[in-house]
């Protein structure tokens, strides 16, 4: 199953998160430090720790300024529920129900799990009990008046009742029918009840939460039999990726503690080789690392004048490089943290338990370049297998062709503590620049990069052509070509500044909505012979109307549609008057000027939905405007 929302409240400084969509793949918290990314990502993992023994506990995490208000208003904090998670069933899920139940016992795709402050789970399945019911009688052969009867209980515990009624009358027929279904009950619930047999079939399959952390890293040494003979409860995180490693090697007496030294030092050196070189298929930065492990003996006494041997894991770094070794500990922050995930990964990554990960500042320690390896690692390796949720303040660390994979994180204060959201438009300047900041890298990369530029006035433009041109792609119409690098430049303002600068080094064509002042700026740049006069396309030509943004190549209905599922409203075509642009015809029925980027934002977010069910004037225009588009291409 997959975990679809979590939702977090009264924790750290997180009063209410609101219900959080989590994407199936990769879910990217973006927020500066304090922002309660952190308190987010901690809740979550105390609901079904994967290793450890993470707890809620009231003192330390209820927000203390309303810990003591709350507490003297008579709330139950210990009683109260700081995260609540969404999960939903897969096919597998439901088979093995009705393997069980048969069919349309689970009457719902979805079902929910809270932890409260002192433990205690809840979860929200209430399915059908009245058709497992009616499954587990129809599987029966039971004369018709006893059928009859037996049909008439929607619970278990009724049939049960039934069972016990019908072996105390009188008669071989009611007695074996009395048995039969009295077995068939112990068969379907031994001795508990209908929901706790369902908890049984399903609480296995409910993903666990692996949390890492910088403080999560391994140690450079450790007590390898104290490692390994204590409750894995009484062990700090480190201990647990060391703990892990030793797993890995493998932990039991044939290998680390087996007295052959040779042995076991090379089991672990292999282990060691095995993750090195994971590390390096991802690791761009110095691929002459090594990971050299060892296994020491030392002898030590006790006050008593006891001696005892104590056997120690040491982990060293090799620099090939520079013929330089180091302990564990005083190398690259980067690499380090690299390493020690995957030692504690390979505790899940070749198992069936189900997971989400959850990274907490992943890679910070890692170069901008290393980072974007670190992402590759996630989406290729980590993805493959599970569902991950990170949080970042890096721009490195946000991919821009994936902003839907992004919530921002921040802190409004006290009234309102952190809030989790996938608005870009609610959000302060500092929240959303590593967005900015990811789409400006990506954007002078492609500058300085791609031969083939389409400039368009701002995101919103770049939004509408890529997302209808995967859409045409995908219907095997003309999509725009591979060539083309799509630059928004923040405005119409702005592009005759970029052509004057670039034009002469780059294939540029350019997009403009028809109405702009800055046309004449282009056209004399034309002149000049920085732009061909072919390459400067205006959304009016493709609409064919003086007056035309790119709005306007919607059919009307699309585009009030887009509008009305942004902004709530319910506005009519029919409303509609003029022959200027869309956008103004809706400002008037609306009574408001309005950000054109947010419905270029719900189309992103919702393209699965939306775009199949667009007019095909729209589509139609799109492609008309994507073959100009490419028309211009240099052969």
């Amino acid at each position: 199953m997959k975990l679809v929302e979590a939702h977090v409240r009264n924790f750290r400084n997180i009063l209410d998160s609101t219900p959080v969509v989590i994407q199936p793949d990769i879910t990217c918290l973006v927020g500066k430090n304090e922002s309660g990314k952190t308190a987010f990502l901690h809740a979550l993992h105390r609901l079904r720790p994967a290793r450890g023994s993470a707890k809620f506990s009231a003192p330390d995490h209820y927000p203390a300024w309303l810990e003591k208000r709350d507490r003297m208003r008579g709330v139950d904090i210990d009683s109260f529920a700081p995260v609540k998670a969404t999960f939903k069933f897969d096919p597998a899920d439901l088979q093995l129900v009705e393997d069980r139940f048969g069919k349309g016992v689970l009457g719902a795709e979805t079902f929910t799990l809270e932890k409260s402050y002192k433990g205690g789970l809840t979860w929200s399945v209430v399915p059908p009990e009245a058709t497992a019911v009616a499954n587990a009688i129809a599987g029966l052969s039971l004369p018709s008046p006893i059928a009859t009867r037996a049909k008439k209980a929607s619970t278990f515990k009724a049939l049960s009742a039934l069972a016990n009624e019908l072996e105390d009358e009188d008669g071989t027929e009611a007695q074996s029918a009395g048995a039969a279904i009295a077995a068939r009950v112990k068969d379907l619930l031994g001795e508990g009840t209908f929901s706790a047999a369902l908890w049984e079939i399903l609480e296995p399959r409910i993903p666990k939460f692996f949390y890492f952390a910088e403080y999560s890293n391994l140690p450079y040494s450790v007590n390898i039999r104290e490692l390994l003979t204590s409750d894995t409860e009484n062990l700090s995180e480190g201990q647990l990726t060391a703990r892990a490693l030793l797993e890995l090697a493998g932990a039991e007496d044939e290998y680390l503690l087996n007295p052959d030294y040779e042995r076991r030092k090379r089991e672990l050196e292999n282990v060691a080789n095995a993750l090195t070189d994971d590390v390096l298929k991802y690791w761009s930065q110095n691929p002459e690392l090594r990971v050299e492990p060892d296994i020491t003996l030392e002898t030590v006494s006790d006050r008593s004048g006891q001696k005892s041997v104590v056997d120690e894991l040491k982990i060293r770094i090799r620099d090939q490089r520079h013929s330089l070794s180091l302990p564990f500990d005083q190398h690259s922050t980067g690499f380090r943290w690299f390493f020690s995930f995957l030692a504690a990964f390979s505790e899940f990554e070749y198992s069936d338990a189900p997971v989400v990960i959850l990274l907490d500042e992943p890679a910070v320690g890692l170069h901008a370049r290393a980072q974007a390896d670190f992402l590759r690692f996630i989406d290729e390796r980590l993805a493959a297998r599970c569902q991950v949720i990170y949080s970042t303040h890096s721009p490195f660390m946000v991919q821009p062709g994936r902003l839907e994979r992004a919530r921002l994180v921040e802190d409004k204060g006290r009234t309102e503590g952190s809030k989790v959201t996938s608005d870009v438009m609610t959000t302060d300047a500092d929240t959303v620049f590593p967005l900015q900041g990811a789409l400006g890298y990506d954007m002078a990369q492609h500058l300085f990069v791609a031969p083939h530029n389409l400039v368009v006035e701002g995101t919103s433009d770049f939004t509408y052509l890529v997302v209808l041109s995967d859409h045409l792609k995908s219907m095997g119409r003309t999509a725009l070509d591979d060539r083309w690098s799509v630059v928004p430049v923040g405005g119409a303002d702005y592009i005759p500044t970029f052509v004057a600068l670039l034009g002469h080094h780059l294939e540029v064509t350019v997009l403009v909505d028809s109405q702009k002042a800055g046309h004449q700026r282009l056209a004399r740049l034309a002149a000049q012979g920085y732009l061909a006069e072919k390459r400067i396309i205006t959304n009016g030509e493709i609409a064919g109307k003086s007056l035309a943004d790119i709005e306007d190549l919607f059919a009307p209905s699309d585009y009030v549609g887009l509008f009305n599922q942004t902004f709530g409203t319910t506005i009519k075509v029919s409303q509609l008057k003029g022959t200027d642009q869309i956008i103004a015809q809706i400002e008037r029925v609306y009574g408001a000027a309005f950000d054109h980027g947010r419905p270029a934002d719900t189309l992103l977010r919702n393209r699965d939905k939306i775009l199949p069910k667009l007019n095909a004037a729209t589509v139609d225009m799109f492609e008309r405007l994507i073959t100009r588009i490419n028309g211009t291409l240099g052969k």
